[in-house]
């Protein structure tokens, strides 16, 4: 059984992205309004938007995120 993801906002997410662990992570390409464009260092052709909303993240948008990233769920939780 898969471990469930935590309820996380959009500025920690952004953090976690842009951390350098586990061999995977993000630049800062661009900013556009409220959303923020990262790229992924390892695949140049990986682009991640993500609206920095306040509150929490839904799941299905955080579903959405790890797959624009090609993170898996476990790739995830091991970058918290």
């Amino acid at each position: 059984m898969s471990q469930r993801l935590p309820r996380i906002a959009a500025r920690k997410l952004l953090k976690i992205l842009l951390r350098k662990r586990a061999g995977v992570f993000f630049i800062h390409q661009d900013s556009d309004g409220s959303h923020v464009h990262l790229g992924r260092s390892d695949d140049p052709a990986i682009f991640v938007s993500i609206a920095m909303h306040s509150g929490d993240l839904k799941h299905g948008t955080l579903l959405g995120i790890l797959k624009q990233a090609k993170l898996s769920r476990q790739g995830f939780l091991k970058l918290l």
